[in-house]
């Protein structure tokens, strides 16, 4: 039976596709642990001051008045009547973290501007709002870009950052209570317009799905902190961005309608670790609506069932917002949800604390072997724009790069650019380069990846808008080669400086494993682990067969995805199980569940996360995974172009048409760069415990370097690099050419 207020906020009714996994409320210690978690977060300076709060008001309420003047302005040099001139109207939403109100100090705000249907996108907005805005003192670092996927204006106004995106509905007068939730707003609207108004249409819609919009505020904001410290946030690099987190904590929420902050981060955790992607994670049953408007739906669209790891948007027309994910980075997310599942479970027992979860990844520390990819220009608007093509192109680099080592190769993008500043006009971005754990290599084994890296900088300087001076390089650099200006303040950090959570662990592991083998560890495995390199063998394997094979964690059923109804848990003191009915619906009534632990039966909240529940809990997870998905490849096509919204940073997309290549590498005269690499099982994890390992780096042939300066050579035209990935097995000291 549900508590008081999930009833007060559901109206009896359950949010979400499935009923919750538990309706236990907090004990003591998941108020304590919340309190202790607000702390942090303000501590950690993610909330925005009284006076920065009412300056971004202040900001909109102008906006909202510009576009106002701006709409009227147009509607007269149209030729329109007076009356219509006076009744012309437009109106400023706002969506994204901003809209969640989970947003920092000095993040910008995504805005959306709707207007009448003879207030036209390039004619009017881009030229004539432009223009107004260029000539306002307040306004700076004005920047249209018309030709990204979702046509956007960044500027800032009064120092505070704007993204508006623009809407054109087929009204000749937009009123001021428009409410944009409604299906019939994307009635005769072109393709660009539905683009920018799904991404309030989505905000507004996952507030009326979660239970508890504070508890899911405060448990969104550490979620989105933890990527960011994780290396984690960024879609346009693969990960996950910031209407991707949104979803799936709401999911969460969804599960444990009565849980406070601290109770969600721990079953975040639990149940991504538990997760058996591709199955998708959706907030309500896709609609279909009556607009004919393609939808997310991989029994129809064969593209759709390409997608590794599918979070899907709550609002018609439904998509998947996490299209971006390749097979190496939802590796890394997947290890990352076991880290955080791993230190959830020793928080419990007061062996860790928050430090401990949001410890930064030490992506420079990760990897023996990196590709740096450099970019220049001649002047900051050159660099800005050639900064945003190459941005939406690098994903391409992964997945070629998996798609032509047969996945044998793993890619780890890192999710930020950096600059030297005694170099203008310069940025560059890393990627971490290791061999497939659990797979035997070869002596001397090589990729020869000259064709991959030369395809990937065709297409990127097939840029339409490609000037003098924008270049782009991409170089092979070892760890030890790492440019200084990479790091905090410029300075190398010193190794082994710090001992973190992963080291003490593989420590730990290490310690109790060797009373149990026969041999000795050598010096090459110090703080590797073995329990560590077993369980990421594990968790490799199993991702790899489900991407395979397209199986999910239920095999019996054979239809293409489509989460049924399923039984799922009511975690009370005598964990008993129930079976879902009803179709959710979405809720309205918010309420807040500060006081909830008062509610709760003391029996009820002190055996919910009892071994016993925690396995029903499992069971649980399974039952909600039990449609199948298939139709999947063992090596998923890249797709042409990316064709689904971004609700949070967008990449640019400007249109060039991609070249395909052949599955496999040739030896022919093309550039690129070439990349020893080691056969480490376990780099990040060795990387992780600041360890080198015993393995010997393998000289390159030929190599693009950094000079100490951190110049790049440009590639000589007569001897042009190649990449070429060598490997040596596990413990073997010597080289191979």
């Amino acid at each position: 039976m549900g508590s008081p207020a999930l009833s007060g906020r559901n109206n009896g009714q359950r949010l979400g596709i499935t009923d919750p996994i538990s309706l236990s409320g907090p004990t003591e210690y998941d108020v304590i642990k919340t309190r202790e978690l607000e702390k942090y977060l303000q501590d950690a300076g993610l909330y925005e001051s009284q006076e920065e709060a009412v300056s971004r008001e202040e900001v909109l309420g102008r906006l909202d008045q510009i576009v106002k003047i701006w709409v009227k302005t147009i509607s007269r040099a149209k030729g329109l009547n007076e009356q219509l001139v006076q009744e012309a109207n437009a109106k400023i939403f706002t969506f994204g973290s901003y809209r969640l109100g989970v947003h920092g100090p000095g993040a910008d705000i995504d805005t959306l501007c709707v207007g009448p249907r003879h207030a036209t996108r390039e004619e009017d907005f881009f030229s004539e709002l432009h223009k107004i805005l260029s000539e306002m003192p307040e306004v700076s670092e004005l920047h249209p870009v018309p030709d990204a996927h979702v046509p956007v204006m960044k500027f800032k106004f009064a120092g505070i950052s704007i993204d508006l995106l623009y809407a054109k509905l087929s009204l000749w007068v937009i009123p001021e209570d428009l409410d944009i939730s409604q299906d019939s707003i994307l009635q005769n609207a072109d393709e660009q317009t539905v683009r920018s108004l799904n991404g309030c249409r989505v905000t507004d819609r996952v507030l009326r799905l979660v239970p508890n919009i504070q508890s899911f505020r405060t448990t969104l904001r550490c979620m989105r902190f933890w990527a960011k410290r994780r290396g984690v946030y960024s879609n346009v690099s693969g990960f996950l961005g910031g209407i991707n987190w949104a979803l799936l904590v709401a999911r969460i929420c969804q599960l444990y309608p009565n849980a406070l902050p601290n109770m969600l981060v721990s079953r975040f955790f639990r149940v991504f670790t538990q997760w058996r992607w591709p199955n998708p994670v959706m907030l309500c049953a896709n609609e279909e609506g009556s607009l004919g408007l393609p939808v997310w739906d991989p029994r129809r669209n064969p593209k759709d069932r390409f997608h590794l790891m599918p979070i899907i948007t709550p609002a018609y027309p439904c998509m998947n917002s996490s299209y971006n994910v390749s097979s190496s980075t939802l590796r890394i997310m997947t290890e990352e949800f076991q880290r955080g599942h791993d230190i959830c479970e020793v928080m419990e027992e007061n062996k860790a604390d928050w430090d401990t979860l949001f410890e930064p990844y030490p992506f420079f520390e990760a990897y023996k072997n990196y590709l740096q990819t450099d970019i220049t220009a001649e002047n900051d608007d050159d660099l800005r724009n050639w900064k945003g093509w190459v941005e939406s192109r690098l994903r391409q680099l992964t997945l070629k790069i998996e798609r032509h080592t047969y996945n044998m190769l793993q890619c780890h993008p890192h999710p930020g650019d950096f600059s030297d500043k005694s170099r203008p006009f310069h940025h560059c971005y890393f990627m971490g380069l290791q061999r497939k754990q659990g797979v035997p290599a070869s002596e001397g084994e090589q990729f020869d990846m000259r064709l991959t890296v030369d395809e990937f900088k065709r297409s990127v300087n097939m840029y339409t808008m490609r000037k003098r001076g924008m270049e782009i390089y991409v170089t092979h650099v070892k760890r030890r080669n790492i440019p200084n200006f990479v790091f905090p303040g410029g300075v190398r950090p010193s190794r082994a400086s710090k001992m973190t959570w992963d080291s003490r662990r593989s420590l730990e592991l290490k310690a109790s494993d060797s009373t149990q083998v026969d041999r000795p560890f050598e010096a090459t495995e110090s703080l590797d682990g073995v329990d560590d390199r077993r369980k990421r063998r594990r968790i490799d394997y199993n991702a790899n067969t489900n991407l395979r094979n397209g199986e999910s964690l239920a095999a019996a059923h054979s239809q293409p995805v489509e989460v049924h109804e399923v039984s799922q848990i009511s975690t009370t003191s005598s964990c008993s199980i129930k079976d879902v009915n009803s179709i959710p619906t979405s809720a309205n009534n918010i309420e807040n569940l500060a006081d909830v632990s008062s509610q709760n039966n003391g029996d009820q909240t002190a055996a919910a996360d009892t071994p016993s529940c925690k396995e029903a809990e499992k069971l649980a997870i399974q039952k909600i995974l039990s449609g199948s998905y298939d139709s999947h490849q063992e090596f998923p096509c890249e797709t042409e172009e990316l064709d689904d919204i971004d609700y949070t940073k967008q990449a640019i997309d400007f249109g060039a048409t991609r070249q395909r290549s052949p599955m496999t590498s040739s030896v022919a005269k093309t550039s690129s760069v070439v990349v020893p690499m080691t056969s480490c099982n376990e780099a990040r994890l060795t990387s992780r415990s600041y360890s080198n390992g015993g393995l010997e780096e393998l000289e390159p042939a030929e190599v693009v370097a950094l000079s100490s300066t951190g110049t790049t050579r440009a590639p000589v035209a007569e001897r042009k690099p190649i990449i070429r990935l060598s490997f040596t097995s596990l413990g073997k000291a010597g080289k191979s050419s």
